[in-house]
């Protein structure tokens, strides 16, 4: 099916003569066939967005329907790769036109050149089903990629094909004459079926104290990260992408700076995977779609990670869904928005952007897959709100949709304690349904030593108040205490340095020996305060000193280092006391 150009606004344009075409259908615009999507349909005339620069193109240009979604190719080569937001590599493209594309350029997303060697786990006369695992592909540098049956797909295998394939080769066939190859595709929009979704009790552990403590979020959950400039949004990802529990990364960069993006590109391939010790790169797939690209690409970037982080989670992994940032999204929606002449809503973004966001996060969640395993999506989202403000609309949708805020604060992070996480502002909604694994796993009364941390922390901000107004030396010796107690436990427990390669990571375990003891140490000294040994004394027999160094020990030597400061602890305040 073909029409015409009949109209055009910026990626915005219109076509008539498709009368039988269908809402989201992918298009191919002009002569140079620049790839589109239909949003919105009237009678014969259809206004589609189109992913690429629309200068230069005119009047009765033809518009080609594909018949076909907007859709992403899954299979062997994902991991390590880079795309843009609608799945052009973009390496094999730079190789080809060079730094800047062209209009037009276009590339499979997976390589069909490269051979896989493919292990079959059928045999002639199986039955199979949607999930269903096929076999594994494998090939030289590239770790096992399983195989699995599509969504949808059923039948009985007729032939099966082993040794090397292509991924667009045949490679089970099934009674009937349909045919299975390494490769799928699947609608960017969809959301991938799964058997049933599980309760949401095990932790994503990030590896950062004063996420995984205090604001934690489940496997499969969401958090959004707002920040303004400067407060380590990006930094905070990158952590994350390599320190916690997930088996595959999945990062897109939406809207982002281009040489902020390039930094990222060129730090990623150097990063090192804690799990391997090969290149991070090896297990992490991204999307690349930079400020001074089409804007509706951006808008469809989101949709090309989320459904690529479902594919592993299908596989029975646990993926880490980073988008930096949603706000550049909500921008290219508004701008969308403003080309089709709808009705605007809070600082012109369309009055549906809540419901967008809430149907995006909605795609998160620990599951059942179609073939009986355990995955997960897990997704962190940042936020760039103008200002730093938080009650702009991006912010507040993304906190009706997400199940943990994670506010970076720029007071911290110009005071070079990062994470730059606001423990005042932060908060989870998933903090009492974990609380059960953390007690199992971390240590008995882990709970209660959380709440007692952040009621101290909440003291000395009240104090702080008082003391920036009578002075520090007016307080009393209680009151200093809890001063100097939330000093050392925002120093040595909650910032952490993501250099040293003993606290860039913090398993529970060694989380909660640590805030065990910082705790210990505010409780025993206002104890001997309380007994009349002046503060000063405490503080001189510089076990504080001590604490601050616990954070620099491996996981291992930490319950060590904490009886020996505790012994010390007792000795040092059973002397002052007895002075």
């Amino acid at each position: 099916m073909s029409g015409t150009l009949m109209r055009m606004a910026g990626p915005t344009v219109v076509a008539e003569g498709l009368s039988g075409a269908s809402l989201n259908e992918v298009v191919r615009v002009g002569e140079e066939r620049l790839l589109g999507e239909i949003i919105r349909i009237e009678g014969d005339r259809a206004t589609i967005q189109v992913y690429e620069e629309t200068a230069g193109l005119a009047l009765g240009e033809p518009v080609e329907a594909s018949g076909e979604p907007l859709a992403v190719e899954l299979g062997p080569g994902l991991l390590g790769s880079v795309f843009d937001g609608v799945q052009r590599p973009l390496s094999e493209l730079a190789a080809r036109e060079g730094d800047f594309l062209g209009r037009g350029a276009s590339l499979p997303a997976l390589d069909r050149t490269r051979a896989w060697e493919f292990e079959p786990a059928v045999a002639p006369g199986d039955r199979v089903e949607g999930g269903a695992r096929l076999g594994v592909a494998r090939a030289p540098g590239a770790p096992d990629h399983p195989v699995v049956v599509p969504p949808g797909v059923t039948g009985r295998v007729a032939e099966v094909r082993g040794g090397a394939r292509r991924v667009d080769e045949p490679a089970v066939l099934l009674e009937g004459g349909a045919t299975l190859a390494l490769l799928e595709r699947w609608p960017v929009r969809r959301p991938r079926p799964a058997r049933r979704r599980l309760p949401p009790d095990v932790p994503f552990l990030t590896g950062q104290r004063v996420l995984d403590c205090f604001f934690p979020v489940s496997a499969g959950g969401t958090a959004v990260v707002p920040g303004g400039f400067g407060t380590g949004k990006t930094v905070l990802e990158q952590s994350l992408a390599k320190w916690a529990a997930a088996d595959v990364v999945v990062y897109v960069g939406c809207g982002e700076r281009g040489n902020e993006m390039s930094e990222v590109l060129d730090e990623f391939p150097r990063l090192e995977d804690p799990r391997t010790g090969g290149p991070l790169l090896a297990r992490t797939v991204m999307i690349v779609n930079t400020s001074n690209m089409p804007v509706a690409a951006r808008e469809a970037s989101i949709y090309t990670g989320c459904a690529i982080a479902e594919y592993f989670r299908d596989m029975g992994r646990s993926v880490a869904l980073m988008i930096d940032s949603t706000s550049r999204w909500a921008e290219a929606l508004r701008e969308i928005s403003a080309r089709l002449e709808e009705m605007p809503g809070e600082e012109g973004y369309p009055t549906y952007l809540a419901s967008r966001l809430a149907r995006f996060y909605e795609r998160a969640g620990r599951v059942e897959t179609l073939g009986g395993a355990e995955g997960a999506v897990t997704m962190v989202g940042a936020v760039s709100p103008p200002g730093g403000d938080l009650s702009e609309p991006v912010t507040q949708c993304s906190l009706r949709a997400t199940g943990a805020l994670w506010a970076l604060s720029a007071d911290l992070a110009h005071r070079r304690h990062y994470p730059a996480v606001d423990w005042s502002v932060s908060f989870t909604l998933e903090g009492d349904r974990l609380a059960g694994w953390f007690e199992r796993e971390a240590g008995d009364g882990f709970g209660a030593l959380r709440d007692e941390a952040r009621k101290l922390l909440q003291r000395e901000r009240e104090l702080a108040e008082v003391a920036e107004l009578v002075g520090t030396e007016s307080l009393q010796d209680a009151e200093r205490l809890v001063l100097e107690s939330a000093r050392l436990l925002r120093e040595g427990f909650l910032r952490q340095s993501a250099l040293d390669p003993a606290d860039a990571t913090c398993p529970p375990a060694k989380a909660f020996e640590m805030l065990r003891l910082f705790l210990e140490w505010h409780r025993r000294a206002g104890a001997a305060v309380g007994a009349g040994v002046p503060l000063r004394s405490i503080l001189d027999t510089g076990l504080g000193a001590r604490l601050l160094r616990l954070a620099q020990l491996p996981a291992a030597e930490v319950p060590g280092a904490a009886a020996a400061l505790r012994a010390d602890l007792s000795e040092a305040l059973a002397r002052l006391e007895a002075e």
